[in-house]
């Protein structure tokens, strides 16, 4: 792969299945490997967002200690209007209450990071960097986080937006129109992975009101495979760096289970390390 100032970082989603790029994450801050380009889906964008705060541990933290205390995942969160995964708990109490976000860290790293949300009214991706407004910034992520029917619908600048993978599952084509034709990409599915040839038919009631979000789910699976291929032949001719699980996970995208959690971490921070030369050509310095 050829190394060069413009290499981009690019990051999957999968929910808690994004406790694998956690482990890579925190393989480059413990590293100091910076990347000038950063564009997170999802939980690649909850977790992205504190390697641009440059704080180690964070969201280990959120994913796996913070689970255990206050299981902000399940049924009862869903009943009390919160979502499955209680986003509003994740995005505006615990930067607070549990473990602050440093918005001034993260406002001064010299280097671009770009939330990726889904348009509830256009059926397109948004593709938003905020580093001025701090709520901007946690409304931008938490809609970026939010999983269709599974969370209510969030609001950014008051327009109706859900997870940004609908749209963009993996924005490498957004990076290289960006610039970045260079890039590494950490993936939360093993190699050869591919979603079933399935169309995801929403009942009627559900977003009746967003026509475009329907169809973008209904052919989900279609345009989440076609990148998947469009990345692996970018990585046979050298354009991508590729991080991903060895094997087929057994760790679900609503997963309670930390000791699972602990050990998709640990699989991520291995498998990032034993790429720790070839990152280093790949990263500029932070200045």
């Amino acid at each position: 792969m050829r190394t060069d100032t413009a290499t981009g970082l690019v990051l999957e989603g999968g929910g808690m299945r994004g406790i694998f790029t956690v482990g890579v994450l925190d393989c480059l801050m413990d590293n100091q490997l910076w990347f000038p380009y950063v564009i997170g889906v999802s939980a690649g964008a909850s977790n992205g967002i504190s390697y641009i705060s440059q704080q180690r541990g964070r969201s280990y933290f959120s994913n796996i200690e913070l689970l255990k205390k206050h299981n902000y995942i399940g049924l009862k969160h869903l009943l009390k209007g919160n979502g499955y995964i209680d986003l509003h708990f994740l995005f505006y109490e615990y930067p607070d209450k549990y473990y602050p976000f440093d918005f001034e860290a993260y406002k001064k790293y010299p280097g671009r990071f770009v939330m990726v949300t889904s348009n509830c009214l256009t059926g397109q991706a948004e593709y938003i960097e905020e580093k001025q407004d701090y709520k901007r910034t946690l409304d931008a992520c938490k809609a970026s986080c939010t999983l269709p029917v599974m969370c209510p619908i969030s609001y950014v600048d008051d327009i109706p937006m859900v997870d940004g993978g609908v749209c963009d599952a993996i924005p490498i084509r957004h990076a290289i129109q960006d610039g970045f034709t260079q890039n590494v990409v950490v993936l939360t599915r093993n190699k050869g992975y591919r979603k079933p040839d399935k169309e995801f038919h929403l009942p009627s009631f559900i977003y009746h009101q967003y026509p475009a979000i329907q169809e973008k789910l209904r052919l989900r699976y279609k345009n989440y495979n076609q990148t998947l291929d469009y990345i692996d032949s970018l990585e046979a001719e050298g354009k991508v760096l590729v991080i991903r699980p060895e094997k087929p996970l057994q760790v679900t995208r609503t997963e309670r289970n930390t000791a699972k959690l602990q050990d998709l971490y640990e699989e991520g921070y291995a498998c990032a390390q034993q790429l720790k030369e070839q990152l280093k050509g790949l990263c500029s310095p932070l200045k």
